[in-house]
């Protein structure tokens, strides 16, 4: 059982907390209920144990078919009480018990008659049970009553009616929007609660047509709403209108920005926040229009409600993201807010602080934040240590105090979650900030002495291993590492084994010292740990000595795997053993996503070859198969790379077709999958005539046409053009398809000898320079990006021109590109105004390469990007440019 909530200071630990429901069980409340059926009603007893019931029900206990409908039938006789508290409790069972259609019956007339009493509750309970548990049919019966429920002059009345008219829009829309009129004529009611539900019903039966929301926030702005609930509704309409309609290019204004100016000065504190977020919300919003909002979220930072500074902090927290600079007035205010005593709105003002503050304020909060850390919980201490990160890279020269700091409060206790932020936080500072490589790489050392996470202790291994050897002196940290050998699992001494072999290969004077502590590690007691050193040990050479290490052992240990982990492991599931070795130049390098042919509506579709590629290395070697099998194209070369499926056809059409882009060195051959979906047809001869007069670089070399294509049996034609050699060529070509089709009995199953020659139009087909890219991921885009060097770097700034988001603009370029993005980086936060993007990819000719864009999105959406390209090879650096410069 659960022990009861007590306060740390509450000195009544001796007492027992007491729940009334406290032990209840289904089979004895079920036998209270029998007093329901009592000549003489108790209402105070019957109360007592319908409360029970809907205990039970809400606690997720299922009544059979049996008890539910004993219970319904009995409860249905407590409506000859006159009593109103019990009347009521009637209503919320018949509500959760929801009786099945033929039960339903029984307490319709009740219900209906109770739905125009002189009683007003008994009126508004019962039209919101009706409406729960009635069909439409039922519904129609009783349209009239539910009309004038809503116009009623009680507003508990016309709120049940319009609040049934919420939940009855989701299963019967049509009658509910006949109540347009009623409900038109509900907004303007003079009670607050029934103005905001009639003006969200009212909003829920227009959603679907932007002209009739636009006019229905213009003529309610230009009037009088009394409700601060309906105002708040109001308010998020009026955001979706601005944010559909954008801004008034002749002028620059933003449409109704004036009614939301206007609503900071409301009376009603909450149509105020609301009013003063959607403003800080607004795509695109200048540092005018966030002025007024500030102000008063400035204010709400000195309430004496919790709530209120709360929100306040929260959306300037947010604010501060996109829009720093104009939250800097408010820090007075936020840094009183560090000692609160709520700690959700302490560490928001820290966080919020950490983005504003400037360089000179960095040591005074670093103070405050050292005594708040050691009373907030985890996720609260994360949300700290990714601000303190930002602000780190924000002023490089105050790394010492903050590194210092984060390795102070990685010596504390804490869960996993928060040692991992903490941990990545002191690597992306040491990557990105050289002069604190050598504390922080000390900092994480004295850290894994006493790290209780494996995973950590891996990671941080690994990462040593790569920076420790390149700094000043790297001996100091050997002791580290090898006392991971001694003191650790297995797992973490197999990283510590890697890691010292490392050191090995870069620090050539550290070698004698690394080949006898890999030579302890040969008597390990686990077999992985033995098999790295003894590999390690082979592999570096020397025997010892104090030699350079070759550029092939070095490539081994430090070089990335650009092969995708999935293909390897497909590709080793199907190696079978042989005197042949395994070729891991034989492993597919592309990275392929779900073709959207998968995703579409289902209608007949190829199968077999002419179906999406259900995976990533059966597919390529299947192409690779077919087209190998077929003699025109053997001269052609070794296939590089194929494309998804393009859909040529709509769905549900006469032929399915789509075609595949096979791109060899000096041709490119066309797929078109071919189903015939029509029984009473058989076509014979097909072929896709291509005309490629806007593809002026490609010239046709062959045909080979389809025989035969009978009913729902996937066939294939291909057509191979003639490209300049290693150029990555673009074009679009039109595509007919043409055929003889003849009769099909369906009976007999026998075609008509004689046939008629058709044509059917096909979808444009384009070549374009994605399709000379092979996506290839790289396991660590720093290291490659390093080996591959600045000889053919090439840089150049591009204008992207207006652009809805950053993302967009993220996508666009890859999708131009082709390119396989890495680390995550294709995902842009949100509100953020600048990002960088990492692309790897393999150009025609098997030539790697690396892209790392640069954006920034500044005044009216307009977005700018710096492309750095480094590859293998010059002309491929300056065509990825020119892809760019084109697109």
């Amino acid at each position: 059982m659960a022990q009861p909530l007590v306060k740390k200071d509450d000195d009544r630990d001796d007492e027992a907390e007491y729940s009334p429901f406290l032990g209840i069980e289904k089979g004895a409340v079920l036998q209270e209920a029998r007093v329901f059926n009592d000549p003489q009603l108790d209402a105070r007893r019957c109360s007592q144990v319908i409360t029970k019931l809907l205990y039970l029900l809400n606690q997720g206990e299922t009544f059979t078919k049996v008890e539910a409908t004993e219970v319904f039938f009995a409860v249905t006789k407590l409506f000859q009480s006159r009593d109103i508290g019990l009347r009521r409790m009637v209503y919320l069972m018949i509500k959760e018990l929801s009786p099945s259609a033929d039960e339903v019956i029984i307490v319709t007339s009740s219900l209906m008659k109770d739905m125009n009493s002189k009683t007003d509750m008994y009126r508004a309970n019962a039209i919101r049970v009706l409406c729960r548990i009635t069909d439409g049919t039922l519904l129609t019966q009783i349209e009239r009553y539910l009309k004038q429920a809503i116009v009623d002059k009680n507003p508990v009345v016309a709120s049940a009616a319009l609040v049934s008219g919420i939940h009855l829009l989701q299963t019967n829309p049509e009658i509910v929007k006949r109540w347009s009129n009623e409900v038109q004529e509900a907004v303007q009611s003079r009670a607050a609660l029934v103005q905001f539900h009639a003006l969200g019903l009212l909003h829920q039966i227009r959603q679907n047509d932007r002209l009739a929301v636009s006019k229905l926030v213009t003529s309610l702005t230009r009037g009088t709403v009394r409700s601060p609930l309906a105002q708040c509704l109001l308010i998020r309409y009026t955001t979706q209108v601005i944010r559909e309609s954008g801004i008034n290019t002749q002028t620059g204004d933003r449409p109704f920005y004036d009614f939301l100016e206007s609503c900071l000065r409301h009376k009603a504190e909450m149509v105020i926040f609301e009013a003063a977020r959607a403003i800080t919300e607004l795509n695109g919003v200048t540092s005018r229009e966030l002025t007024p909002a500030i102000t008063v979220l400035q204010l709400f930072l000195s309430s004496s409600k919790p709530v209120l500074r709360f929100a306040a902090v929260r959306t300037l927290n947010k604010v501060a993201m996109t829009h720093p600079m104009a939250v800097t007035n408010c820090n007075i205010d936020m840094e009183s807010l560090i000692s609160d005593q709520n700690r959700s709105i302490a560490t928001l003002a820290i966080t919020t602080l950490l983005k504003t503050g400037n360089e000179s304020s960095v040591d005074r909060l670093m103070k405050q934040i050292t005594n708040f850390m050691s009373d907030i919980a985890d996720e609260f201490k994360i949300v700290v240590v990714e601000a303190i990160r930002s602000l780190c890279l924000k002023f490089p020269l105050k790394y010492r105090s903050l590194m210092n700091f984060l390795s102070n409060i990685l010596r504390e206790e804490g869960g996993f979650e928060y040692k991992k932020a903490i941990v990545d936080s002191i690597v992306i500072l040491i990557r990105d900030i050289p002069d604190a490589k050598e504390s922080g790489l000390l900092h994480l050392c004295e850290f894994i002495e006493d790290c209780e996470f494996t995973y950590l202790s891996t990671q941080i291994l690994h990462f040593l291993g790569i920076e420790g050897p390149k700094t000043a002196d790297p001996s100091k940290y050997i002791r580290y590492i090898y006392n991971r050998v001694h003191l650790e699992n297995a797992t973490v001494r197999a990283a510590a084994v890697s890691t010292l072999a490392k050191f090995g290969a870069m620090v050539d004077s550290l070698k004698p010292r690394i080949f006898v502590l890999l030579r302890r590690c040969v008597y390990d007691s686990d077999d992985e740990v033995r098999d790295r050193a003894t590999l390690y040990l082979n592999t570096l050479g020397g025997d010892g000595a104090v030699v350079e290490t070759d550029k092939d052992v070095k490539e081994f240990l430090f070089g990335s795997l650009d092969i995708p982990l999935g293909n390897l492991e497909t590709s080793l599931k199907h190696y079978e053993p042989s005197e042949e070795r395994f070729d891991i130049n034989s492993v597919p390098k592309e990275v392929k996503s779900q073709p959207l042919a998968e995703k579409k509506a289902s209608g007949k579709k190829p199968s077999g070859l002419g179906a999406p590629p259900s995976g990533p290395v059966s597919t390529v070697d299947a192409y690779e198969k077919l087209l190998s099998s077929i003699s025109e194209f053997s001269d052609f070369g070794k296939l590089f790379k194929s494309s998804a499926p393009v859909e040529l056809t709509e769905a549900e059409t006469e032929y399915a077709v789509n075609a595949v882009k096979h791109i060899f060195d000096r041709h490119v051959v066309f797929q078109y999958n071919c189903t015939n979906t029509i029984p009473e047809q058989l076509l014979e001869n097909v072929t896709v005539i291509v005309d490629a007069s806007e593809a002026e670089e490609f010239s046709e070399a062959l045909t080979k046409p389809l025989r035969s294509l009978p009913y729902d049996s996937p066939g294939q034609t291909f057509v191979a053009f003639e490209k300049p050699d290693g150029v990555p060529a673009v074009g679009k070509f039109s595509n007919m398809l043409r055929f003889i089709v003849k009769e099909v009995d369906t009976s007999t199953g026998e075609a008509e000898d004689d046939g008629v020659e058709d044509e059917y139009q096909l979808e444009d087909l384009d070549v374009v320079a994605a399709d000379y890219m092979m996506k290839v991921g790289v396991s660590n885009f720093r290291n490659a990006w390093e080996s591959i060097g600045e000889d053919f770097e090439r840089v150049d700034e591009y204008g992207l021109g207006p652009r809805e988001s950053l993302t967009e603009a993220v996508s666009a370029v890859i999708s131009l590109l082709g390119m396989q993005p890495c680390e995550g980086t294709e995902v842009v936060p949100n509100n953020s105004r600048s990002h960088t993007c990492l692309l790897s990819g393999l150009f025609i000719g098997n030539v790697k390469v690396l892209v790392r864009l640069q954006f920034g999105i500044d005044g009216p959406k307009e977005v700018a990007m710096k492309l750095i390209v480094r590859s293998e090879d010059e002309s491929v650096s300056d065509m990825i440019h020119e892809i760019v410069a084109s697109g």
